[in-house]
C-alpha cells in the first residue's frame, strides 16, 4: 500500500494503523472461512463484516469507497502473490478461487459500511434541515441559523430567498433528494425541508428567485408556489420565509396568479389575509408614496376609480382636461411603479388607499 498508493503515505500514523487492522483482521477472516469450508453464504457475509469492524467508524468518513476499493485491491494482490508459497502442492488454484470469492464478499460488505454511513448521514442532515427550516418559520436568531446551517455545510451565497409550495408526499427523503437534483442542474445551493403538508426550500445564489424556483418546480406537489423577496444572506432569511409563507396562505384567492409567483405579487391578498407585513408595505410603499408625492395624485386616483376608470369622467369631477389626469396617472405609476390602468396594479391601488386611510402613519 505504502509503494503503490501516494495518499496512503499521506495518512497520519493512526489512521495507517487502523488500515492495518483491516487488512489484518481480513486475512483472519478468510483463515477462519476456508476452515469453515468457504461455502456457506451468511457465514460468509458475517465473517466479511467482522473485518470493517476491526476499525474505528470514524475510518469511512476519513477514507473514500475509491479508496477503500484500492485498498481491497493492493490486499487481495498481495494474496495472489503468495498463493504458491502458501498453498500445499496442487491446491494453488482451488486456493487462489477461494481467495477471489472472498475478496468478491469483503468488497459487498465494504458497500454495505458505506452505504450505512451514507444512509446515517442522510438522516442526520433530514434531521438538521428540519431544524434548519423550523428555526427559520419561527423566526430565529441568527446565531441558530447560521450554526444549523454551517453544519450542513452550507455556502452562503447571495442572495438567498425561501420558497414555498406544497409537498408531493411520500418519503421525505425522496422528497428532498427530487429537490437537490434540481438545484444541482440549476447550479444554486438549496436546504430543504418538509413542515406538514408544505415544502421550504433556501435557495443562495439565485440571482432571479422567481425564475430558479420554475427550475425547481418539479420538486413541489400540486398548487401554488411562493417565492419570498431575495435578502443578502442566510441570516436575514427569516424576512424572505415569512413573506413566503404569508403568499403561501393568501395564493388561493388569486387563481390567475402565476406558478411560481412572487410573494410581492401578492401584497393586496396578503393584506386581506392579515398580514401586518404585507399592510405595511402597501401603507408605506403605496399610499405614503403618493401622499409624500402630492400634486393632487390620491385625488385622482380616488376620481378615477369612483368613474370607472373613464378618464373624461374624472376630469370632469376634477374640474381638470383629462390630459391632466393621463400626467397624473402616470406620475402614480412612477412613484409607486404600479399602473392604475392595468386591472391587477389597481386592485393593489384601491388596497393601498383604504389601508392608509386607516392607518395615516406612513
Amino acid at each position: 500500500m505504502d509503494e503503490t498508493l501516494p495518499w496512503f503515505r499521506a495518512l497520519p500514523a493512526d489512521q495507517r494503523s487502523w488500515v492495518m487492522l483491516v487488512a489484518q483482521a481480513g486475512v483472519r477472516s478468510l483463515v477462519e472461512w476456508l476452515r469453515s469450508g468457504g461455502v456457506v453464504a451468511e457465514t460468509t457475509q458475517e465473517i466479511s463484516d467482522d473485518v470493517f469492524a476491526a476499525a474505528p467508524r470514524a475510518l469511512a468518513r476519513l477514507l473514500t469507497l475509491t479508496q477503500t476499493v484500492q485498498l481491497i485491491k493492493v490486499t487481495i494482490d498481495v494474496a495472489e502473490t503468495e498463493v504458491a508459497a502458501l498453498a500445499a502442492p496442487g491446491e494453488e488454484e482451488p486456493l487462489l478461487q477461494a481467495i477471489l470469492k472472498f475478496s468478491r464478499e469483503i468488497a459487498f460488505s465494504a458497500a454495505r459500511v458505506y452505504a450505512r454511513a451514507a444512509e446515517s448521514r442522510g438522516a442526520w442532515d433530514a434531521r438538521l434541515q428540519a431544524l434548519l427550516v423550523d428555526a427559520l418559520l419561527r423566526g430565529d436568531s441568527s446565531d441558530v441559523l447560521a450554526s444549523r446551517a454551517a453544519a450542513l455545510g452550507w455556502a452562503d451565497a447571495p442572495p438567498v430567498a425561501v420558497v414555498v409550495g406544497r409537498s408531493p408526499g411520500g418519503d421525505i427523503t425522496a422528497v428532498l433528494h427530487a429537490v437537490y437534483r434540481a438545484a444541482r442542474r440549476a447550479r444554486i445551493e438549496v436546504i430543504g425541508g418538509v413542515h406538514g403538508d408544505r415544502l421550504v426550500v433556501v435557495m443562495g445564489g439565485a440571482t432571479d428567485p422567481v425564475a430558479t424556483a420554475e427550475a425547481l418546480a418539479v420538486s413541489f406537489g400540486a398548487g401554488p408556489i411562493v417565492v419570498g423577496p431575495a435578502v443578502p444572506s442566510l441570516d436575514q432569511a427569516t424576512e424572505s420565509a415569512r413573506a413566503a409563507l404569508a403568499g403561501f396562505r393568501a395564493a388561493p384567492a388569486w387563481p390567475g396568479a402565476p406558478n411560481p409567483v412572487a410573494a410581492d405579487d401578492l401584497l393586496p391578498e396578503r393584506v386581506l389575509a392579515g398580514d401586518m407585513d404585507a399592510r405595511r408595505a402597501l401603507r408605506h410603499d403605496a399610499y405614503g408614496a403618493l401622499a409624500r408625492a402630492g400634486s393632487g395624485l390620491l385625488e385622482t386616483l380616488d376620481a378615477f376609480f369612483a368613474s370607472g376608470g373613464v378618464l373624461e369622467s374624472a376630469a370632469r369631477e376634477l374640474y381638470v382636461h383629462p390630459n391632466t389626469i393621463r400626467y397624473r396617472l402616470k406620475r402614480v405609476t412612477e412613484v409607486t411603479g404600479l399602473s392604475p390602468l392595468d386591472g391587477r396594479d389597481a386592485f393593489a391601488l384601491r388596497i393601498a388607499l383604504t389601508v392608509g386611510r386607516l392607518d395615516p402613519a406612513t
